[in-house]
């Protein structure tokens, strides 16, 4: 793992490269975010956004979704995948919205993940881009990048979340996520990562040990 120091400058050097990363998903209500954060399971960004561009404008208050039956949804989801249990869980988050939280999304990790199809990844998305509540949401590319820079060093999700909220001030938590996700798309790839090119190699444990 990273020093204290290297971190500091890994962290600057990410700014830097990425000073206006900001959510890739399209929003403007917070319950338009857990929808499309839900979605966002196992499909890309571009394609949820396609979706929910259509599907909100008829459909985006947990009121309206949680009178649909699932059949109802399944098309406007259905090229986002999954898209059975993603319906059957997006229409039960809904109602349950209505029943217990008065139509509001939740603001806490405990509340946020008692919802059908709501994992600790969505939540953290919520309460950061949501309600700027400092959260760290680790995904794949976060999970990979972090623990190849050395932000990380661990072999699961939460572990590294809780390194990641140990090594990274609190105040940079939201920021440092999109950096992380960023660097995953364009640079740090899963299969060919472009270290020769990469702005953090003079830091990164992975492109020094390679």
């Amino acid at each position: 793992m990273l020093s204290p120091e290297k971190r500091e400058a890994a962290l600057a050097l990410l700014e830097a490269a990425y000073p206006d990363a900001e959510p890739a998903l399209e929003f403007s209500t917070p319950y338009e975010l857990l929808v499309a954060t839900m979605l966002s399971a196992q499909c890309t960004d571009k394609q949820v956004n396609k979706c929910t561009r259509v599907l909100f404008q008829k459909y985006n208050t947990p009121e309206a979704m949680a009178k649909l039956s699932e059949d109802e949804l399944e098309p406007y989801i259905h090229s986002c995948g999954f898209f059975k249990t993603k319906a059957k869980n997006i229409i039960s988050m809904s109602r349950t919205l209505m029943e217990r939280f008065s139509g509001e999304v939740p603001k806490t990790m405990e509340e946020l993940v008692s919802l059908d199809g709501v994992g600790r990844k969505t939540a953290n998305v919520v309460l950061s881009n949501a309600f700027q509540i400092p959260a760290i949401a680790v995904d794949t590319h976060v999970f990979r990048v972090s623990n190849r820079i050395g932000l990380a060093e661990a072999k699961d999700v939460e572990k590294t979340e809780r390194q990641l909220m140990d090594n990274i001030p609190r105040e940079k938590w939201g920021r440092a996520h999109h950096y992380l996700i960023y660097h995953g798309r364009q640079v740090c790839k899963a299969q060919r990562p472009a270290c020769n090119t990469c702005t953090l190699k003079e830091v990164c444990c992975y492109a020094v040990c390679r």
